[in-house]
Order: structure tokens, then C-alpha cells, then sequence
């Protein structure tokens, strides 16, 4: 019904430059007078707001020695303040018929809470107050490290492919801090510290290194008054670096392998990730291209590799592929396959191969590209009915290095990509050389490199 409906709306508004505008955002963007920038998106169809303060730095940004200190801090936040008990914020939020969040990623950390509008003003006065005025003791420390110790055996250590997922990661980024994982490695997390919290905090929490998303039944004046009445006093931080500095990638000149066995696998299966370029700012160009190459290749029952591999050729049981360009840094593109019943890892890896040398030869099929191309324009419309996907959307770009522009102008650059620039991608970025291929499996195979 969801696919139904957006379909429905797109056939109404056109399939053509109509249909963009009847989604375009009313977006206004400003500064507060201590650095901190707020991006407003006004949707007056409900009385509900969301707001977001995301900070420009997420666990790629952590020292070296201290992983997963970011995603420690983002839970210490809901300790209290100088105002706030611990737990008060979210209970203040609840009374107020809200739900508020968190999450920490490779690049960013945002605060969200969704609430009626006119509660606005007061998630800003919460948040403003735990940007400066955190209040930690050793106790906390202690109690929150076990939660987010108890949470990486939760959602890693329990799970053999989250833990090869893991791996690959490693062997993907030779310098780069993206090969850390975000909840950290159990030998670092288990030495965080106060600190290792306040430092972080000290460092990147401040309005200067924060952006503000408010999204809803709001006017750009009114967020203007709130935000200057509680995020404008807060003073800037001085010693913020004016850019972000990480190790960057060397010429990567060899392709890594991995096999990981692990009795509790169910389904043994094959990934491979490439390194690939982000969305870059202004030129939004290959990575529009690689977005669509994903869908191409193995977006859905009617992708070339679910055709092929689990229709035609009936070896494989599930096949995607997959790019995410919005980060600060390069990203990856990638492939898994889970083979059929009595096809080995090898031999599902060995036709994985042979359908994308056959993909480099033949191009893009111009029916199935116009079929992706009208499902992202019905996705988009979609999409407008989400206050919280739009806030979304902005904050994860703006703070990944895009502009405001660069967001509104995506669906369009998604529009404009052509067959001969999918396949022109694929090329420049599937090189074996810059990749990592991993089999998971539940025993040592038989085979354990595919030629």
C-alpha cells in the first residue's frame, strides 16, 4: 500500500521537473552568532516538530587508543546536568507526549526528539543545557561502560556475520579510522574512563561544532527566537580545529581475503567491499552514478544479479549490492551472495565474477534503469510524509561535508545519470585492488580462495 500510494501520487504530480517541485522543501538555513548552524524545514500539515542537534564528529573523529569513546559519551548525555537529574531529560520528554533518541555513527552524533510544537522551546533548553553543562562521576563511568560493553556482546559478539562485517572493515581501511568500529574494540572500551569522556566532550561538544535541524509546524522566525534565546549564549569553542584532520588512505595496491568459520553461521555466505568515493560537495556526479549501480546490480528481484545468480543460474538463495556515498570520506560499494543448497563459496563468488565481468560488457538495460528511476522519484515523494526522515536526511548530509544545495539537488542528479555513466563507475571504482572479499562460514571450506 505504502509503494501503491506513492506511485498514485507520483502518476498526479508527473513524471517530469513537476514532480520535483511538488517535494522540494521550504528549507531556510542561518547562523547563530557563536557558530552554531540551524537548517529549518517547514511542514505545517501536523502540529508536531522534530528537533535535532547534530555534532560534527562521530567515532572516526575519537584519538587513537579510545574507540567507541564517542558512542560512550552519547550514552553518558542522558546522565544530568547542573539543572537535570540523571534520566530526567527523557522522562521531561515523555510528559511532554514526546520520544527523544540518539545515535552515534562514523561521523556524526545527533539528539532528537520528536514532540508538539509548541514544546519546542523546551527540548531546546534541555538541549542546550546537557551541550555544556554535563555532570559525570566516576559511578556513571563505571555503570554505562558495562551497558555498552553488555551492548557489543549483544549485537556483535553474538552475531558470527556482525563480527565478519567487523573484520572486512579492518581490511578495507588500511589507515583510515573507518576500519574502527563505532562501538569500539572490547580491549579499548573496557579502559574508557572519565577522562576519555570528558576530553571528547570538552573538545567537540560546543554550538560552534553542532548543527540544529528542526523540522514541522514551525516558522524560521519562530526557531530563530528560540535558538538565539537558548543556544545563542553558549560560547563558542576557540580551539576547534577549522577542519576535521584524519589519516587518510594510501594507494591501496592489493586486493584482502578473509575466511571466518564459526560453528553458530546458519547460512554461510560471500561479501565483498570495494573502496568508493563519497558524495562530494558540488559534485554529486559518480556517486549518483554508484547509487544506481547498486540498484542496477542488485536492488531488487529484477536486479541483474538476482536474475542471473538466484533465477537463471539458480546459485544463490539472495544476492544485493550496496552503496551508502554519504560520508565524510570514502565509502564502499558492495555485494553479498548467499549461495543455493550444494553450491559452494567458490563457486558462488566464481559466478558472482563472471555475471560482473558480463555486466562491464553489455551496460545498463535502458528499460530497467528507467523502471529504478521512476521508483526513486516515487520514494521521494514518499518520503515528504516523514518529518523525521527529512530532518534526517539533512543533518546526516550537512554533517558529512555536504551543503543544503547539495541535498535539494540529489533527486536530480539521480535523474540525469545515464547508462554509459553506471557502467563508467563500475569500472573506475570495482577494482579488485581496493577490496576485501570475506567468506563466512559454519566450517573451514573445501576452497578457500576463488579463481
Amino acid at each position: 500500500m505504502r509503494s501503491l500510494a506513492a506511485v498514485i501520487a507520483l502518476a498526479a504530480f508527473g513524471a517530469g521537473s513537476a514532480a520535483a517541485q511538488e517535494v522540494e522543501e521550504k528549507v531556510t538555513t542561518f547562523a547563530l552568532d557563536n557558530g552554531m548552524e540551524v537548517v529549518v524545514v517547514e511542514d505545517h500539515r501536523a502540529p508536531v516538530v522534530v528537533h535535532m542537534v547534530w555534532y560534527k564528529a562521530g567515532s572516526a573523529d575519537e584519538t587513537a587508543g579510545s574507540s567507541g569513546v564517542a558512542h560512550f559519551l552519547e550514552h553518558l548525555l542522558f546522565k544530568g546536568t547542573d539543572t537535570l537529574e540523571p534520566g530526567e531529560f527523557s522522562r521531561v520528554v515523555a510528559e511532554n507526549g514526546g520520544t527523544d533518541n540518539a545515535f552515534t555513527s562514523l561521523d556524526q552524533t545527533a539528539y532528537h526528539q520528536r514532540v508538539a510544537a509548541d514544546r519546542l522551546g523546551l527540548m531546546m533548553q534541555m538541549e542546550a543545557d546537557r551541550m555544556v553543562n554535563l555532570q559525570l562521576t566516576e559511578a556513571d563511568i563505571l555503570t554505562e561502560r558495562d551497558v555498552i560493553i553488555e551492548e557489543r556482546n549483544m549485537r556483535v559478539e553474538n552475531d558470527p556475520g556482525a563480527l565478519m562485517r567487523e573484520q572486512m572493515t579492518a581490511a578495507l581501511y588500511l589507515n583510515h579510522r573507518y576500519g574502527v568500529p563505532v562501538i569500539g574494540w572490547p580491549e579499548e572500551m573496557s579502559t574508557l574512563g572519565l577522562d576519555d569522556a570528558l576530553a571528547y566532550y570538552e573538545r567537540f561538544y560546543a554550538p560552534n561544532n553542532a548543527i540544529l535541524i528542526v523540522a514541522g509546524d514551525v516558522t524560521a522566525d519562530e526557531v530563530r527566537d528560540l535558538a538565539e534565546q537558548h543556544y545563542g549564549p553558549l560560547p563558542a569553542n576557540p580551539d576547534l580545529p577549522a577542519e576535521r584532520m584524519r589519516p587518510q588512505e594510501p594507494p591501496q595496491l592489493a586486493e584482502r581475503r578473509l575466511v571466518m568459520t564459526d560453528p553458530r553461521v546458519a547460512q554461510p555466505y560471500v561479501m565483498r567491499r570495494y573502496l568508493a568515493p563519497e558524495r562530494e560537495p558540488g559534485a554529486q556526479e559518480q556517486a549518483a552514478a554508484l547509487t544506481l549501480l547498486a540498484e542496477v546490480l542488485g536492488g531488487g528481484q529484477t536486479s541483474v544479479l538476482n536474475r542471473a545468480l538466484q533465477f537463471d543460474q539458480q546459485k544463490a538463495i539472495y544476492v544485493s549490492a550496496f552503496y551508502d556515498g554519504t560520508a565524510y570520506d570514502d565509502g564502499s560499494f558492495g555485494f553479498a551472495v548467499v549461495p543455493a543448497p550444494g553450491v559452494t563459496l567458490a563457486e558462488a563468488e566464481a559466478a558472482l565474477d563472471a555475471e560482473l565481468a558480463e555486466f562491464m560488457t553489455e551496460g545498463v538495460d535502458p528499460a530497467q534503469l528507467d523502471r529504478i528511476k521512476f521508483q526513486l522519484r516515487a520514494q521521494r515523494i514518499y518520503a515528504q510524509d516523514d518529518v523525521s526522515d527529512i530532518a534526517q536526511r539533512y543533518g546526516n548530509a550537512l554533517t558529512s561535508g555536504l551543503t543544503v544545495a547539495d541535498v535539494q539537488a540529489w533527486p536530480d542528479a539521480l535523474q540525469a545519470v545515464t547508462g554509459e555513466d553506471i557502467t563508467a563507475a563500475a569500472r573506475a571504482v570495482l577494482d579488485r585492488r581496493r577490496s576485501v572479499t570475506g567468506w563466512l562460514t559454519a566450517e573451514a571450506p573445501t576452497k578457500e580462495v576463488s579463481q
